[in-house]
C-alpha cells in the first residue's frame, strides 16, 4: 500500500513537471542576468517617436541660428565634405589658396552633417531638423533597450523621460554633437541584446561593434564602453555553477573582443587617412593632448580654459605634432604636481553633474536678443533642476526594494538606500549642490556583490560601466555640463529601474530560485 501511494505521487510530481511551462514558453531569453522584455511594443516606439519629435522640431526651427562655439566648426567641416572637398579648410600660402587636412576634431558628426547637406542642402534649420530626428530616433532606442532591462511598463516610462528632457529637447537647436554620440551608445547594447536574446551573440557583437564604431567617430571615448558589452553577452547569474559562470563570462568576453575588433575596423579607414595626410598618425582626432593640458596646466580651474602658446608649446606645426606637445606637457605638469591634479578632479566633476546650463548658454550665444539674462536663468534652473531630479532617481536604479527576508539582503539594501538618499539630501541641501557624488556612487554600487541587490549585470550593468566611463574620462581631463549629456538617456532607463525587486538570494544553504523582474 505504502510502495502504491508513493508510486501515485511520484506519477503526479512527474505530471506536473511534463505540464509545467518550459523555460522558453515561461519567461523571455536572460540577457545578462536581465529578463528582456523581448520584441513588441512597437505602437508605443512609433508613439515615442512622435511625442519626442513635436517638440524637437519646434526649438529646431523656431529657437536655431547660426551655430556659435564648437558648432562653428562642425557646420564649417560638414559644408566642406558636401562639396566634396574633404575634413579641411584651405591656408593662404603666398597668396594661393592651399588645401589643408583636418582632424583636430573627431569627424563623426562633421562627416554625418555633411551626408545630410549632400542630400537635402545646407539651408539654415537642415542641421538642426537633422538634430531632431536624431533626437526622435534616441528616445525609440532608450524604449527598445530598455525592454531588456526591465518591465514593458517601465521601459515606457524610460522612453517618456528621454522624450521630455528639457535638455535633451534644448540640444535639438544646437549645432553640437552630444544627441548623436549618445544614439551610438545606446544602439550598440540594444543590438547586443536583441541578437543575444535570439541566439545570434556573433551577429549582436558585430553590429554593436560597428554601432559602436561609428559613435567613436563621433566621440573617440565611447570606445571605453566596449569592454561592457561582456555584461550583456554573458547571460548567466549568481546562481549558476562555478564551471557556468567561467563559461558565461568567457561568452562575454568573446563577444567584447569581437565587438571591439569590429569597432576598431570602422574606425581603421579613418586612422589611416590620418596617417597620410596628416603629419604624423591619430586614431581619431589630436584634441587628447590638449584636453589633458587644460585640465592640468598651472592656470587648470577644472573646466574649460584657453591654451596659449606660452603655456607650453609656443612653435605653431602640424595638428598631430601640436597635439604630441600638449600630451607631453600635461604629463609633464601632472608628474610635477600630482596633489595639484588630483585635487582637482571634485572640481572637474562637479563642471561636469552639479548643473544643465550648456544648451542655454549655446541658444544665448547665438540669439542674444531672444534670451536676455532673466530667461536664460530661469531655463537654467529649468534644466539643472530636471538634471538632477533624474539624477537622484537614476541613483536608486541599482539598489533593490528592500525585503524582510533574509535579514542579510535587507539590512545591505537599506545601507543602500540610505547611502543614495543621503547624497541626494547633501546635493539638495548642500551649500554648493553636489550632485557629482550620485554619478560615481552608480557605478559603484553597481558593481559591488551586495546581497539581496537587483540584477545589476547586463544592461543596467553597461549603462552604470558607461556612466563610470563619463566620470573617469572628465576627472582626467576637465569638465562642462555639456558632456553628461551623452548620458542623459542612460539615466533614463535607469531612473525608470529604480528600486526594483532584489535578486533571489541563497538562505540557510539553500540553492537560489530564479530571480524576479520589477
Amino acid at each position: 500500500m505504502a510502495e502504491a501511494a508513493r508510486a501515485g505521487v511520484e506519477a503526479a510530481r512527474a505530471g506536473a513537471e511534463a505540464a509545467r511551462p518550459g523555460p522558453a514558453a515561461s519567461t523571455p531569453p536572460r540577457v545578462g542576468g536581465e529578463a528582456p522584455g523581448a520584441g513588441g511594443d512597437l505602437a508605443f516606439s512609433a508613439l515615442a517617436f512622435v511625442l519626442a519629435l513635436l517638440p524637437r522640431l519646434y526649438v529646431a526651427i523656431a529657437w536655431a541660428r547660426e551655430p556659435v562655439w564648437d558648432g562653428h566648426y562642425y557646420d564649417f567641416g560638414a559644408r566642406r565634405i558636401a562639396a566634396g572637398l574633404g575634413y579641411s579648410d584651405d591656408l593662404i600660402v603666398g597668396g594661393q589658396a592651399v588645401w589643408h587636412p583636418w582632424c583636430h576634431y573627431p569627424v563623426g558628426y562633421s562627416g554625418f552633417l555633411g551626408l545630410i547637406y549632400k542630400l537635402f542642402g545646407a539651408g539654415p534649420h537642415v542641421a538642426t531638423v537633422a538634430n531632431a530626428v536624431t533626437g526622435a530616433l534616441l528616445v525609440v532606442v532608450v524604449h527598445r533597450l530598455a525592454r531588456y532591462a526591465t518591465t514593458p511598463a517601465r521601459a515606457r516610462a524610460a522612453a517618456l523621460l528621454a522624450a521630455l528632457s528639457p535638455g535633451l529637447v534644448l540640444y535639438a537647436a544646437l549645432v553640437m554633437t552630444e544627441p548623436l554620440a549618445a544614439l551610438g551608445l545606446v544602439t550598440a547594447p540594444w543590438l547586443l541584446a536583441r541578437d543575444a536574446a535570439r541566439g545570434r551573440p556573433v551577429r549582436g557583437a558585430i553590429l554593436a561593434g560597428a554601432a559602436l564604431g561609428l559613435a567613436t567617430l563621433v566621440r573617440p571615448q565611447s570606445l571605453l564602453c566596449a569592454p561592457a558589452f561582456a555584461l550583456l553577452a554573458r547571460g548567466g547569474g549568481p546562481g549558476e555553477a562555478t564551471g557556468g559562470a567561467r563559461a558565461s563570462w568567457r561568452r562575454g568576453a568573446l563577444a567584447a573582443a569581437l565587438a571591439t575588433a569590429t569597432a576598431l575596423a570602422v574606425v581603421a579607414p579613418w586612422t589611416i587617412r590620418n596617417c597620410r595626410v596628416m603629419d604624423g598618425c591619430a586614431l581619431v582626432s589630436t584634441n587628447g593632448g590638449w584636453n589633458l593640458a587644460i585640465g592640468a596646466f598651472p592656470r587648470a580651474t577644472g573646466r574649460f580654459e584657453t591654451l596659449r602658446a606660452g603655456d607650453g608649446c609656443p612653435i605653431a606645426r602640424g595638428q598631430v605634432a601640436q597635439d604630441r606637445c600638449w600630451m607631453a606637457e600635461g604629463l609633464r605638469w601632472i608628474k610635477n604636481d600630482p596633489s595639484r591634479w588630483l585635487g582637482l578632479i571634485p572640481k572637474k566633476l562637479s563642471f561636469t553633474f552639479d548643473h544643465e546650463s550648456f544648451p542655454v548658454g549655446y541658444l544665448g550665444e547665438a540669439n542674444p536678443a531672444a534670451w536676455p539674462e532673466g530667461r536664460r536663468a530661469a531655463w537654467r534652473r529649468v534644466l539643472t533642476t530636471s538634471h538632477f531630479a533624474l539624477l537622484s532617481v537614476a541613483g536608486l536604479g541599482v539598489v533593490a526594494l528592500p525585503r524582510p527576508r533574509p535579514w542579510r539582503a535587507l539590512v545591505a539594501q537599506l545601507l543602500s538606500l540610505a547611502a543614495v538618499l543621503g547624497l541626494v539630501a547633501w546635493g539638495v541641501l548642500g551649500d554648493e549642490h553636489a550632485f557629482w557624488p550620485l554619478a560615481v556612487a552608480i557605478p559603484l554600487l553597481a558593481a559591488l556583490p551586495l546581497p539581496g541587490r537587483p540584477a545589476n549585470g547586463g544592461v543596467v550593468g553597461y549603462l552604470a560601466f558607461a556612466v563610470a566611463s563619463v566620470a573617469l574620462t572628465h576627472a582626467v581631463f576637465f569638465g562642462e555640463d555639456r558632456y553628461h549629456m551623452v548620458v542623459t538617456p542612460a539615466l533614463c532607463i535607469l531612473a525608470a529601474c529604480a528600486v526594483r525587486r532584489g535578486e533571489a538570494t541563497r538562505e540557510a544553504g539553500q540553492p537560489a530560485t530564479d530571480r524576479k523582474r520589477g
